[in-house]
């Protein structure tokens, strides 16, 4: 019998639903938060350059949350439940973010400076109340006229709409936090893969088939284009599965003028930036449609590589609200190791406090509107690891600290051999046979390198 998935109860509180409010040409958009005055101040409130622009990217964010490419249908209405993205308002732009139902699809909407005229009143994150019938009132924007924005809920807004509080209490599957962390870890390893121009890009998503392939494909570029093959054919390649999850971009690619494609060698997730006026719209791909970011522990490493306490505090004091800062930059202005910037940045992504910008290609501070209280549950492996090493059944064995080897004896006696080479870390036990270290590393590999980290050899 299957088991399901842990969950957190959550509780989202709306001072007031979600709407469009003015006559005319003077509409203003406003985005109810799940926060009350005292603890969610107004973060924005001004007026949107591209209005229709930026309405089909609200409305593609809003798809990509209620999208699901390998999730039962028996489990859909709960999750889309969940459906509501998270804004972040910073010094330099308007973030928002979603998962897939299935968390194999990560996007963001960015608005630049160019997108909006307002004031930025306060900084901050919240989840944003983002029902159907806001995607109606959306979905009717036009060009003619003007749409304003506001995120956050100040006293004067919350007191005319004293009397239409809307409150959801939903399950909030862990496994949504534990994507947060992993896309960060996956998008700081990810390169430069193609760039095409408006008309390229326009020609490539007009070549995505409508039905969705079983198999894998590839694309390469191909003069001002990119070009799809159902082998590899090497040179510069970018291998792709579940292909029509790039259908996605449907709605905005009319507005596009640039694409940027994002890889790694051995990885399989690829990243996928689109320009349009004043914004970028980001999908990030999980390496196969069925592997949820939340499952691929990536970060995991960094996290049992644990920086110290002050470590973390130096890095989380050093982010403030600085639109991109990269590791190197982060261990100059805290006199850290960059080992110990890693580290502390995957502890802060574990508390959804900072994510990562292909389009910067450096780190951005947010922190997510959930209650996170109990965060070791959120990595199995890292506390399985943890409670190897309480019992005592770590053995390193290497006296040499730069190749790091020893025996892990798990219940009933088996023991499993790790050790770490040039290529990465390798254990002896049948999850990493089944894996071979493409989703991060197994508990044995955990515990050793806990126990190498408090007692080096």
């Amino acid at each position: 019998m299957a088991l399901a998935a842990p969950i957190l109860e959550q509780t989202y509180r709306y001072p007031f639903p979600s709407d469009v409010v003015g006559e005319g040409g003077r509409r203003r958009l406003r985005l109810a938060t799940s926060g009350g005055p005292a603890v969610n101040p107004q973060f924005f409130r001004g007026t949107l350059l591209h209005p229709v622009v930026a309405a089909d990217l609200l409305l593609t964010l809003g798809d990509v949350a209620r999208s699901r490419f390998h999730v039962p249908a028996a489990m859909l209405n709960r999750i889309l439940e969940l459906a509501d993205p998270v804004a972040t308002c910073a010094d330099d732009r308007l973030r928002f973010e979603a998962f897939s139902a299935c968390c194999s699809v990560y996007g963001r909407v960015d608005l630049l400076p160019d997108a909006y005229d307002g004031e930025t009143l306060g900084r901050g994150t919240t989840n944003v109340d983002f029902g159907p019938a806001m995607r109606t009132v959306l979905a009717g924007v036009q060009d003619q006229g003007r749409l304003g924005l506001s995120i956050g809920a100040a006293a004067v807004e919350v007191e005319t709409e004293a009397g239409a509080t809307l409150e959801r209490k939903v399950p909030l599957p862990l496994r949504w936090l534990r994507g947060f962390l992993e896309v960060q870890a996956i998008q700081a390893e990810l390169a430069p893969a193609a760039e095409l121009d408006a008309a390229g890009t326009r020609a490539f998503f007009r070549s995505i088939p409508k039905s969705p392939s079983k198999r894998p494909v590839w694309v390469a570029p191909a003069g001002r284009g990119l070009r799809t093959f159902h082998h590899d054919p090497g040179q510069g390649s970018v291998g792709i599965a579940g292909l029509a999850r790039l259908r996605l971009f449907d709605r905005v690619v009319r507005h596009a003028t640039a694409l940027r494609v994002f890889a790694a060698d051995g990885d399989g997730s690829t990243g996928w930036q689109l320009d349009v006026p004043g914004a970028r719209l980001t999908l990030v791909l999980s390496p196969e449609v069925w592997r949820g970011f939340s499952g691929e522990g990536r970060a995991l490493h960094s996290l049992a590589d644990a920086a110290p306490p002050v470590a973390v505090a130096a890095v989380r004091g050093a982010l403030g609200w600085e639109p991109r800062l990269g590791v190197d930059a982060l261990a100059a202005s805290t006199g850290r190791s960059r080992d110990e910037v890693s580290g502390a940045l995957a502890a802060l992504a574990l508390s959804g406090i900072v994510g990562y910008d292909l389009g910067d290609g450096g780190f951005f501070r947010r922190e997510l509107p959930f209650d996170l209280a109990r965060i070791e549950r959120l990595q199995p492996r890292l506390r399985d690891a943890r409670r190897l090493v309480g019992a005592g059944a770590v053995r390193i064995e290497t006296p040499d600290a730069s190749a790091i080897a020893g025996w892990v004896r798990a219940p009933g006696g088996v023991e499993y051999h790790v050790r770490s080479t040039d290529d990465g870390w390798h254990c002896t036990c049948p999850w990493y046979g089944r894996h071979r270290g493409d989703r991060g590393p197994c508990k044995h590999v955990l515990a050793v390198q806990l126990v190498a980290a408090d007692d080096p050899v």
